[in-house]
């Protein structure tokens, strides 16, 4: 038996429920990639939907993208018949108007799904359709325990975050900068970051984008575990491409998004849209701003390597006008996700929005309602790719242990619900009604003893004993508890750990070695 055991299924085996029970795990079950049996959320007719279009169109055509400080790309757009109007003295930033129709059209040769390979065959997923991803919280440079409160985020902590997404079962991804190491200097850490993911996990990764040659390293490092032949021909990795909202792209985004793409690697291209700030305050021009803005990465990528794998990717967030400060879990960016869905399913590209979006900076009850207000309309919308999934706080500072394991509890539940619901005989149950009659009981009916064990999730945080019995084992709260399961988790880690091959890990930390001494520490 491998450590993975691969389950379409609603619950783990009954070996895996005993493992919970003794402490004694053997293996690390893994829920499959969610297969959507829900209908889609739609929130825009037909008229809508071509509404925006047109005024997405209408943007790209005379408003225009700004692209500052990326030569290659202006030169790129100059070819393709783009309208280039170069910033006085610039040779590298320039205004870029495209004429109607040019970039939709580009962005046909991007795959519908693509299947992104990890380093264990069995943890591979497929990111489009009707399948939705879930990967764990990115970028926050803050870590927060119950035990030591807020602080700024080590490699440890890194380390200790990757190793909890790959015991979750309802997480199917890696990630990427789980949090950011900042002891670790700004222009090395990525290094250690790619690292961590292949030695402590076995799902698969994202990589490295705040430099082109930190993008180049992400992909070299990539080939090392799979074959430069394989990197080639296959997705092993995926990327975030900010968009530097509004409309904008920089060279560091865009030069990023140029090298994933000449390797056949996945872009996740998604503006960051603080509506209010950098986008305006209505749902539709959120939407209007957002479309011609991934267009227009979508599209560079495809002039760099048509049929190269993208994920439409929207990230939206409300904003408080008495502080200015974002809000998650309002409506506003609900309504915008879910319009956003059905207008990358228009194009026929995999899409990404959505996570456990919250502003609260502990997992209390505002942590818990804005993250069910971010992720349950997600889903419901039809996200491909879920990123932020589990863990984040403080409206992405923070990366905390006890939220990701609150989340991955909640992110299993929805596995179950966009299962559907069941109508096979066993689920009509019609032999029990039948069993059990009128006025009787189906606690020891045979329909119940076959499917007692399996029936109902099981909350493995939620507490639903008696308030005597509650209080005989501590009062604790939902931190608490979480914080008591991280670590239970993190000691039962090296029993299942995923091996990495020896000679595939000499060769990364050569690699790793020999490229940070060839450069001076940075803070940049």
């Amino acid at each position: 038996m491998t450590a993975v055991e691969q389950t379409g299924g609603r619950r783990g085996s009954r070996g895996s429920r005993r493992a919970e029970r003794t402490g004694a795990p053997t293996s690390i079950e893994q829920l499959a990639v969610i297969d959507r049996q829900l209908a889609d959320v739609n929130v825009l007719s037909e008229e809508g939907l071509s509404l925006i279009e047109a005024n997405a169109d209408t943007i790209l055509q005379e408003i225009g993208i700004n692209i500052s400080e990326d030569a290659f790309a202006i030169e790129k757009w100059r070819a393709q018949g783009a309208d280039i109007t170069l910033a006085e003295g610039k040779t590298d930033t320039a205004r870029i108007r495209f004429p109607k129709g040019m970039l939709r059209e580009l962005c046909k040769t991007a795959p519908s799904s693509f299947v992104q390979h990890a380093r264990n065959p069995a943890r591979n997923v497929e990111i489009g359709g009707k399948r939705t991803v879930f990967a764990p919280v990115y970028g926050p440079p803050f870590y927060r325990s119950y035990d030591e409160g807020r602080r700024y985020a080590t490699l440890g902590d890194f380390e200790t975050l990757v190793k909890l997404t790959y015991m979750s079962p309802a997480l199917h991804h890696s990630g990427g900068t789980i949090c950011e190491p900042v002891d670790v200097p700004v222009n090395k850490r990525h290094f250690d970051m790619v690292y961590s993911h292949f030695k402590y996990s076995d799902k698969p990764i994202m990589g490295s984008v705040t430099a082109p040659e930190r993008a180049q390293d992400t992909v070299d490092l990539c080939k090392l575990v799979f074959g430069a032949d394989f990197v080639d021909q296959n997705c092993v990795t995926t990327s975030l491409i900010n968009v530097n909202s509004p409309l904008t792209y920089d060279g560091i985004m865009n030069g990023a998004l140029r090298v994933y793409a000449e390797n056949n690697q996945a872009c996740i291209v998604s503006p960051f849209l603080i509506s209010g700030a950098m986008a305006p305050v209505s749902p539709a021009g959120v939407m209007t701003q957002c479309l011609a803005e991934a267009m227009t990465g979508i599209a560079y990528g495809q002039l760099i390597r048509p049929g190269s794998p993208v994920i439409f990717g929207t990230f939206a967030a409300s904003m408080s006008m008495a502080s200015g400060a974002p809000t998650f879990g309002t409506p506003e960016p609900a309504l915008i996700t879910m319009g956003m869905a059905q207008l990358a399913r228009r194009m026929n590209l995999p899409f990404r929005s959505g996570g456990s979006l919250n502003a609260s900076k502990v997992p209390d009850a505002q942590a818990a309602y804005e993250t069910m207000m971010s992720i349950l309309p997600a889903v419901g919308a039809g996200v491909n790719f879920m990123l932020h999934s589990a863990g984040w706080l403080e409206g992405g500072l923070v990366s905390c242990p006890e939220k990701l394991v609150m989340d991955a509890d909640q992110l299993a539940m929805i596995h179950i619900m966009q299962g559907g619901v069941d109508l096979s005989a066993n689920g009509q149950a019609m032999d029990a009604i039948a069993e059990v009659g009128p006025s009787g009981h189906f606690l020891g009916c045979d329909h119940t003893n076959r499917n007692y064990q399996t029936a109902f999730y099981e909350s493995k945080l939620s507490n639903s004993a008696s308030f005597e019995q509650w209080e005989i084992e501590g009062s604790q709260d939902m931190y608490q508890r979480a914080n008591t399961r991280w670590k239970q988790m993190i000691k039962d880690y090296d029993a299942v750990a995923p091996a990495l091959d020896a000679g595939v890990d000499e060769a990364l930390t050569t690699f790793i070695r020999n490229r940070k001494d060839s450069m001076p520490d940075a803070l940049y």
